[in-house]
Formats: C-alpha cells, sequence, structure tokens
C-alpha cells in the first residue's frame, strides 16, 4: 500500500497502477515473487523516479491431504474443457479495476471457524504434488454463516464450479478481490453492492474437499495475495 501526491501516476512493471483521488494505490507481490522490486513515479511536471523494495523472504509449510476423490485429484478428460472455461471465467472476475477504495476501510474474518490451512503451503493430495495453497481454510459445520470480509461489488457468483463448488468473487477496488470457495448457499447475486459484515453464503463442503470449509483468498488481478494479511 503506497500513498503518492495526487495526479503522480505509478507504474509497476507494464501496468498502469491505479491511484485513488486521494493518492492512494496499492501493488501485490505473490508466494514466489522476486525479492528485488521496484515501481516507477510520474510526477505531474513531467519528472519520474524509481522506486526499490526489498521485500522479505518467507518459508512457507507443506500439507498432505488424504482422502481426495480420484475425479479431483486426476480429472477426466471430458470435464477438462470446463475446467478451463471456469478457470477463465474466475480469472476474469478479478480484472476490474475500479475506482473504489473498500480495501483501505480494512477487513474481517469472514467465517467463525478453525484454521486448518495456510497461504503458500505446498500441498500433496493422495500424497501426490500439488500446486501450492492460495487461500486460508477455515474448517465449520456445514451451513455456518459466512460475510463480506469488506465492501464492494459481486462480480462472480457461481453455486457449481468444478474445483471450488459455490463460489463467490467480490471487488474491492483498485484491483484487489477476495474469494469465497466450497459454500453450500449463495446470499448474493453478480453486481450487487454488498457492505463489510453482511451475510453473502454459508459453509459448505462443495467441489474438491475433505470436509465442510471455507477457502479464502484475496487478489491483486492475477496476483494471489496471503488474506492473513489482509485482516486488522
Amino acid at each position: 500500500m503506497g500513498s503518492v501526491q495526487p495526479g503522480t501516476k505509478v507504474q509497476y512493471k507494464n501496468r498502469q497502477v491505479r491511484v485513488s483521488g486521494d493518492g492512494q494505490f496499492i501493488i501485490g507481490f505473490g508466494r514466489d515473487a522476486n525479492l528485488q522490486q521496484s515501481f516507477r513515479l510520474i510526477h505531474k511536471d513531467g519528472s519520474s523516479e524509481r522506486v526499490n523494495l526489498a521485500l522479505k523472504p518467507r518459508e512457507y509449510t507443506i500439507q498432505h491431504i488424504n482422502g481426495v476423490e480420484k475425479k479431483y485429484v486426476h480429472p477426466a478428460p471430458e470435464v477438462i474443457d470446463r475446467i478451463r472455461d471456469e478457470a477463465k471465467e474466475v480469472g476474469q472476475s478479478r480484472q476490474f479495476n475500479t475506482v473504489g477504495k473498500d480495501f483501505f476501510s480494512g477487513f474481517s474474518q469472514p467465517v467463525r471457524g478453525r484454521i486448518t490451512g495456510v497461504y503458500g503451503s505446498q500441498r500433496f493430495f493422495n500424497g501426490e504434488p500439488r500446486r501450492p495453497h492460495y487461500g486460508l481454510d477455515f474448517a465449520a459445520p456445514k451451513g455456518e454463516p459466512v460475510i463480506a470480509a469488506a465492501d464492494g461489488i459481486v462480480r462472480l457468483a457461481d453455486k457449481d464450479l468444478y474445483f471450488s463448488g459455490g463460489t463467490i468473487v467480490i471487488d474491492h477496488g483498485l484491483g484487489i478481490s477476495s474469494s469465497y470457495l466450497h459454500l453450500s448457499a449463495i446470499s448474493v447475486t453478480e453486481g450487487e453492492t454488498v457492505e463489510r459484515g453482511q451475510l453473502i453464503g454459508e459453509i459448505g463442503a462443495t467441489g474438491r474437499v475433505t470436509g465442510a470449509h471455507l477457502d479464502w483468498r484475496v487478489n491483486w488481478f492475477e496476483v494471489r495475495l496471503d488474506p492473513a494479511l489482509m485482516m486488522r
């Protein structure tokens, strides 16, 4: 999170970073980002400067999950197109670059429950290595209410995605979105404006799961961020 004089432009790699009217902006770095980063400021008088950042390294855990249904470990050929189409749909729901800056008002924990999975952990399903986990898992009984972690606009509300089951994606402005996976019920619709703390769905065990839980994720566009850093 950064702050510049209003009217200053921010560029990161090939992206023009949206800056709010009062000069606030966000840049997100993922699990495997290079520890040496930089972005450029372009001032109203036309001058520019490079800002260098040194990220802190982190260590990630290894998590073994057994009892996953075979169809989710080795999907059948006839569902591959469905999986690709759904991944594209979810990706598009995270590309909104709205002016709103709901992110800066803070995030609430979206459900009451025990944390059973953390961001960045290398996962093994039934003993086979898979991609790292990019969310924060909360174990809770099916039907437990799930709330919007922050104000925003619902960009995706689908009851039946192959891997994530009942899924909601909320746009919080400036490229930040939060996702709520494996829901058993969805209480909002796409395009709806929601407020922090509003009921949006219920805990479920839909998609690739071994029990009822919420997989909560946060993105800066396509970059997957650690949701645990958002709760403050």
